[in-house]
């Protein structure tokens, strides 16, 4: 089973960031905050902090990111909350509203 680690974002007034508030929101209203094994943040007042570094190891410059690791130890980054959600906490399910909103960006989820 892949454990999944989200790093979130906290800016420097001590405020998650808007978009890694709405994703946990979104996570835990759909159940799946049990399948998100371990929470890391990328506090603005700590740039040296453990979500930083992760962030910079992997060359990622948006938050929330999630790092899937696989029981073999592959790494797989996802940045997009929806293709998380269908190839990793929900691989069959509502494939094709998931896929509608991949290729309408401009659509919202509710």
């Amino acid at each position: 089973m892949a454990r999944v680690t989200m790093v979130k974002k906290v800016l420097a007034d001590g405020r998650p960031c808007r978009k890694c508030a709405e994703v946990e929101a979104r996570l835990r209203g759909e159940g799946l905050w049990s399948r998100i094994h371990r929470v890391v943040v990328a506090d603005e007042r700590d740039p040296e902090g453990e979500g930083w570094r992760l962030a910079r190891r992997h060359g990622i410059a948006t938050a929330p990111f999630f790092l899937v690791e696989d029981g073999d130890g592959t790494v797989r980054v996802y940045t997009a909350y929806l293709r998380l959600l269908r190839e990793v906490l929900r691989p069959a399910a509502a494939v094709s509203a998931l896929d509608l909103l991949e290729a309408h960006p401009e659509l919202d989820f509710v």
